[in-house]
């Protein structure tokens, strides 16, 4: 067992009542990563869009972040408490945003922007894709400062005791295996796989199966929440349960873009 590393939750504080989390740089930290990836990858002669649009994508795209990772909260996690009390969900600062939904949310603003600038939806989903695995491991990390969705009981070697946890175990560092593979590993997959054209939705479904199927490994090693337990068949969690349809819509889309589109075939360039 290894011990757990005293990192204080609040990066630092402005005045006696602003508090800056490190949860929230993480995040930040995730766009502006976004964002340095996005300006590069518009310089290739497949990008669906100009430079000056990358601000307008990464805006957006922050929305739906944060207004999806709430409300879907608030739905698959949360939809007792929001029954009982409405105002709740507009408390983020109790904590509480999912995946999923920030996933729904991204996937609406992408639609948004592409209607808007008269862009193929696919092309910029596809340019998003290879984006977002860096910010997603970052999140990870913000989990793992704030003693937050930790692992079930083991006794491997690495195993820590979370100070926060109230029943004092030795847990997997669950959040840090999400960022190996949900941030690291994934963008090794998706940024690989989209170093060359690609025909439109590869990308996207590439990432959608990547990331149902790292997550739903990974949450083996991470106990369910607490107030939902297991979900489905006795073992299954509720981010499993979620993982299986977008794993099932990322194997479509690739069968879809290459029955579509032959291998190879550069993305159509609109501007």
């Amino acid at each position: 067992m290894i011990s757990y590393p005293q990192i204080d939750p609040v990066a630092f504080s402005i005045g006696p009542y602003l508090q800056v989390h490190w949860y929230g740089l993480t995040y930040l930290a995730g766009l502006g990563f976004a964002w340095w990836l996005a300006t590069r990858r518009c310089r290739r002669p497949d990008s669906p869009l100009r430079r000056e649009l990358v601000d307008d994508l990464i805006f957006f795209a922050a929305v739906g972040i944060v207004l999806g990772g709430r409300v879907g909260y608030a739905l698959f996690y949360g939809l007792d408490q929001l029954s009982q009390d409405l105002s709740w969900l507009v408390r983020v600062w109790e904590g509480g945003m999912s995946f999923h939904g920030g996933l729904l949310g991204v996937v609406a603003a992408t639609v948004f922007f592409a209607r808007k600038h008269r862009v193929a939806v696919g092309d910029i989903a596809d340019f998003v894709a290879p984006l977002a695995p860096v910010g997603l491991g970052l999140g990870r990390l913000g989990n793992f400062i704030g003693q937050e969705l930790w692992g079930r009981p083991t006794d491997v070697p690495w195993a820590m005791v979370f100070p926060r946890d109230p029943l004092g175990l030795a847990r997997h560092p669950s959040q840090l295996y999400q960022f190996a593979f949900e941030g690291c590993l994934l963008f090794i997959i998706v940024a690989g796989f989209s170093r060359r054209p690609r025909p439109r939705w590869s990308v996207s479904g590439v990432f959608l199966v990547g990331y149902g199927v790292l997550r739903f490994i990974v949450e083996f090693f991470r106990a369910p929440d607490s107030h939902l337990g297991f979900v489905a068949f006795g073992w299954m969690t509720r981010g499993q349960v979620l993982c299986v349809p977008m794993v099932v819509i990322g194997l479509a889309l690739i069968g879809f873009a290459y029955r579509a589109r032959p291998s190879g075939h550069p993305n159509a360039i609109n501007r």
